[in-house]
């Protein structure tokens, strides 16, 4: 069984990924507001149902408190390494599944280094790559070009340079959108 609507539109299509840094809480970001907790919180079964349903995935809910909450810039910068060394796809699955499965603090770096040694990176060349200044001007440049795009929620896919699809949409969705970039000769 696929693990997201990706993954399975993956089963059936030759798609090109292109993964890109995001921060939904980049630094300097205001507190949530209690309003939004609580709609948060109270969606949160139904999320939970559709990924168990759809994917055999039983999420858990991160905690919404303290000030990591929400803080991705190092295991995006992570990511760019991760990339480098051919291992990117696995690195984000591996993130995903420690955030979203196994409730593992992907804001601290001995999380995403120890998630970097289980993917077969060496821990050194991780850490150094956590503190490249490199690495975090591409997690800006992407994160500029998702403002410059009015993109302001993940997921995010954008199909063929065209069709912006937002959300956590089924695989039939994605498929629907997917098929039409076929039809029009867009690349996937």
């Amino acid at each position: 069984m696929a693990a997201s609507s990706l993954d399975a539109l993956r089963e059936t299509q030759a798609v090109q990924v292109e993964w890109r840094a995001f921060e939904l809480r980049p630094p300097g970001s205001p507190p949530l507001p209690p309003e939004y907790r609580t709609r948060i919180l109270a969606g949160w079964p139904r999320v939970q149902q559709i990924a168990q349903e759809r994917f055999g995935v039983r999420l858990k809910r991160p905690e919404l408190t303290g000030e990591t909450v929400g803080v991705s810039r190092l295991a995006h910068v992570g990511a760019k390494f991760a990339a480098r060394q051919g291992l990117g796809e696995a690195y984000h699955h591996a993130l995903f599944s420690a955030y979203w499965q196994a409730e593992r603090d992907i804001a601290a770096p001995e999380t995403l280094t120890a998630i970097a040694q289980e993917l077969g990176m060496e821990a050194g060349a991780f850490q150094a790559a956590l503190h490249d200044p490199d690495l975090l001007a591409e997690v800006e440049a992407d994160e500029y070009w998702a403002y410059q795009q009015s993109l302001n929620g993940v997921p995010a896919f954008i199909f063929g340079n065209r069709y912006l699809i937002s959300g956590a949409q089924t695989a039939e969705v994605l498929r629907q959108v997917a098929d039409k970039c076929i039809e029009e000769g867009r690349v996937l």
